[in-house]
């Protein structure tokens, strides 16, 4: 099987600088690299840089796949929006880590598949992806919940791990979230037993007679520097952590879901087992409909040949001597529904003596007569 690698990283809160293009462009000359982003493939060879160190000196999200079955992605957030210990609460294995720079919080999220795959369509995942890092800035936790469940799911955190707070609206999770869930490959019985006790999400928007409440409790120095902050670039990056901190997101005295790692595993192995039985019931029942209804099509297909089978032989007949492969798919097919309406009316031996006579007939053709064989009809 041959290598295939795909690294694709982006900026949100501030482009490369002229100069960091140049130092990225040092380590790739076939790259694709812009002001907000450095796209590149591998077939042979591998990435002359460490994922990790560019995220903390150039990007604000990762993306990674390879064909042996490894996924990555990285999100970068400032500290402001992030607090490191929220982080790490949630980041607890391998699969999801967190790490804190000075001015930055890194989340790494990873899903492994040794079954691997041959062809990817790696484009616009990343894209896919990457409005979540802007929900979580404005303090919505589900990707962080997210990360903790992978985790569990990898056997990554102690059976007796008590659970960290539960966000609401993991019953009904955005576009971008989904597309999160399906890239890190989360089991979907695990997650439906982990919404079970989260709350619906209130969809409140903030009114402007509210925001100005909160505004004027700021101190002024507070808000020169954020008209400042907001003059340098950094509007997207203020209002999330803004909002977080209108919405009280920024403290970390939340209760814990009240569950465990290994209760959500065995709840979650429940639900599946009860999900595959059901499945079980409901195609046996679809089989038996279809049996049912075969059985009913056939019959009918016997009374309106019944009182015509003359008719019929000689269109077997017919359809033989053309010599044709699905010619005489069709003549056994229709010697079937004769053997069937002679069991019915007990005519079975004069049917017998038929085919016994049709087969010395057609000897030297041994594709039908192949054919006659693996229908009984020998």
């Amino acid at each position: 099987m041959s290598e295939y690698q795909y690294y694709e990283f982006v900026t949100v809160d501030r482009p490369l600088t002229s100069r960091q293009q140049q130092e990225l462009r040092a380590l790739s000359t076939r790259a694709r690299i812009t002001s907000s982003s450095f796209v590149n493939d591998y077939q042979w060879g591998d990435l002359k840089g460490d994922p990790r160190d560019w995220m903390e000196r150039y990007f604000d999200a990762f993306l990674y796949l390879a064909n042996w079955g490894t996924q990555r992605i990285a999100l970068r957030l400032p500290v402001e929006v992030l607090s490191p210990g929220i982080a790490a609460e949630y980041c607890v294995g391998e699969s999801a880590s967190s790490w804190k720079t000075r001015t930055h919080v890194i989340l790494d999220l990873r899903s492994e598949d040794e079954d691997g795959d041959d062809v990817y369509d790696s484009g616009g995942r990343l894209a896919a992806i990457l409005p979540a890092r802007a929900e979580l800035a404005a303090g919505d936790r589900r990707l962080l919940y997210l990360a903790w469940l992978l985790c569990v799911q990898c056997r990554e955190a102690d059976d007796d791990k008590p659970e960290p707070p539960v966000p609401p609206g993991l019953g009904d999770l955005s576009g971008p979230l989904r597309a999160l869930v399906d890239f890190l490959r989360l089991d979907p019985d695990l997650l439906a037993v982990a919404a079970e006790t989260s709350t619906p999400l209130t969809g409140e928007v903030p009114s402007t007679a509210a925001l100005s409440r909160w505004v004027k409790t700021l101190p002024e120095p507070e808000k020169d520097a954020v008209v400042v902050r907001l003059l340098r670039g950094e509007g997207t990056r203020l209002r999330s952590a803004l909002l977080a901190r209108f919405h009280g997101r920024d403290s970390e005295d939340v209760a814990g879901g009240g569950r465990t790692a290994g209760t959500l595993l065995a709840a979650a192995e429940e639900r599946r087992a009860r999900r595959q039985r059901l499945a079980r019931q409901r195609e046996a029942v679809e089989r038996e409909r279809r049996e049912r209804a075969a059985v009913a099509a056939r019959e009918q297909r016997l009374d309106t040949l019944a009182g015509r089978q003359e008719q019929a032989w000689r269109q077997v007949t017919g359809m033989i001597d053309t010599k044709k492969p699905k010619e005489y798919d069709a003549a056994v097919t229709l010697l079937a529904d004769l053997l069937a309406l002679a069991e019915r009316d007990g005519q079975v031996q004069a049917f017998r003596r038929r085919v016994r006579q049709l087969r010395e007939q057609h000897a030297r053709k041994p594709s039908l007569l192949d054919r006659l064989d693996r229908a009984g009809l020998g």
